[in-house]
């Protein structure tokens, strides 16, 4: 059973909603546009920030299920454990789409999801963190990235400060996890932050 969670969670995961939208709404390829990213930023971009809020909230959906699943399902671990693995494979699944040869988007909506149903009061500092970030630079990657790495350290202080909260190690590496796998995710990203050229939300790519 928990095999068949495993690979169900991966295949929801990697359902390209932003492909899909764009392909619905326009009729186009949303690989060949604005940034050539299938991800919420680059769909709001190309054909729409009311699309690209839908597919925020279905990309998080996508990670945010798996997580709420874990309770129905027999597993030979802990529910902690269920949990991350389910939502940790929604995540690699949005990454790595298997309907896309592999290649997804950056893993940040399916993270929010994920970890807004698992640690939510982690997960709204690092939004804080992230609107911050967005608002003083325009850049919606450095917040992302600058979001995800305060994950960890927001999890580790509130499970110290906060009475009766449970520290769990898993928790905590799996945050750290995240967060170098969303930065791999955004290599690019980050080359072009270096070299200045590197796309606000409101601009395009032509």
């Amino acid at each position: 059973m928990i095999l068949a969670a495993v690979l169900l969670s991966y295949l929801l995961g990697g359902i390209p909603v932003g492909f899909l939208l764009a392909k619905q709404v326009r009729g186009i390829d949303i690989r060949e546009h604005g940034s050539r990213n299938i991800g919420a930023t680059n769909v709001g971009r190309v054909i729409g920030w009311k699309y690209g809020i839908i597919a925020l909230f279905l990309d998080a959906l996508k990670g945010a299920i798996p997580v709420v699943a874990a309770s129905y399902i027999e597993s030979p671990y802990s529910l902690t454990t269920t949990e991350i693995l389910l939502g940790s494979v929604a995540i690699l699944g949005h990454t790595f789409t298997p309907f896309l040869h592999f290649k997804g988007g950056k893993g940040v909506a399916t993270a929010l999801g994920v970890y807004m149903t698992l640690v939510p009061i982690v997960t709204v500092c690092a939004v804080v963190i992230f609107f911050i970030v967005y608002k003083i630079s325009g850049f919606v990657s450095l917040g992302s990235i600058l979001a995800t790495l305060s994950m960890p350290i927001w999890y580790f202080g509130t499970t110290k400060l906060i009475p009766d909260s449970e520290y769990q190690p898993v928790i905590f590496f799996v945050l750290v996890a995240t967060f170098f796998l969303i930065s791999y995710s955004h290599r690019e990203n980050i080359k072009r932050l270096v070299l200045g050229k590197e796309l606000r939300a409101t601009q395009n790519a032509n």
